[in-house]
């Protein structure tokens, strides 16, 4: 079993938005803003090879499916879909996907599933062989999104995930497509069911911790539905992972793909054992 940490397209955001009602001051020193104060994040797939013999992909990125008008405005950086290439790079396409696993269907974590906007032409699923793993909480909060989160949703996108008959609503710690090779936690605090998965020695944090910075505990993002429950949430996931040796993915940290967490004398969060990239490391066997 192999990982990887593959690239998808990036964005650049409004950092007020990402750091909630932490001061500019604060986190102006983690990451740099720009002259329109917003900062560079990724949108970082996990890629499992050979997970009992299956090609499994966690999260597929924001992707190109945005016309070039929402394309600007939600700050997509690049007009191509840079997960293809990226899957290329590991030597497969989407076809090659067994499973593909996603945290929530926000259009920054779900939306590399569609191919490529094209005047005229209809939203269109990629990954044709792969059963589509999403929890079933959040599914029913994508059927019905609260007016603080619907525009985060693609109105097809739900439609043709289940008119491809490759969807499975996972309920549990285990799902029917993976068995028990990966393990799900469940998360409220940013959106309704958020599934985080556990295969490897490695978690994807998904937005529950959305890169280094977010590990300090009061750090929540403005897109958050409750921060005070995901500070809690936030808590007990920290501790768990450090008892147990987990090291923490992340999804949007724009320099670093993976790190072990690590707590002071004084119970603060941190990281350590940073890396930037994975490239087949063998699970289980990742050192800093």
């Amino acid at each position: 079993m192999q990982l990887w940490s593959l690239e998808g397209n990036t964005q650049k955001l409004d950092g007020g938005a990402m750091f909630g009602n932490a001061p500019k001051a604060m986190w102006a020193r983690w990451i740099e803003p720009d002259a329109e104060n917003r900062i560079p994040l990724a949108c970082r797939c996990l890629l499992v090879r050979d997970l009992d013999g299956r090609n499994v992909l966690f999260e597929t990125g924001i992707g190109a499916f945005f016309e070039p008008k929402l394309r600007e405005r939600y700050g997509v950086v690049e007009d191509r879909h840079v997960l293809l290439e990226s899957l290329a790079e590991a030597g497969l396409s989407h076809e090659d996907i067994d499973a593909v696993v996603l945290s929530h269907l926000h259009f920054d974590h779900a939306g590399g599933l569609l191919a490529p906007w094209a005047e005229g032409e209809p939203p269109r699923l990629l990954f044709p062989n792969a059963t589509s793993l999403v929890g079933a909480e959040h599914w029913r909060r994508a059927q019905s999104p609260h007016p603080r989160d619907r525009a985060s949703f693609i109105p097809e996108l739900a439609g043709l995930l289940e008119a491809s008959g490759r969807l499975e609503l996972v309920e549990g710690e285990h799902s029917r497509a993976l068995g028990h090779s990966v393990r799900f936690h469940f998360s409220n605090g940013h959106t309704p069911g958020l599934m985080l998965a556990e295969v490897g020695g490695v978690v994807f944090c998904a937005d529950l911790i959305p890169g280094r910075s977010w590990v300090h505990l009061p750090i929540t993002m403005g897109y958050d539905r409750a921060p005070e429950t995901l500070i809690d949430e936030k808590r007990a996931f920290l501790e768990d992972k450090l008892a147990r040796g987990v090291q923490l993915f992340f999804t949007h940290d724009h320099a670093c793909a993976l790190a072990r967490v690590t707590r002071d004398e004084r119970g603060r969060f941190g990281t350590a054992d940073e890396k930037a990239r994975l490239r087949g490391e063998p699970a289980g066997g990742i050192a800093g």
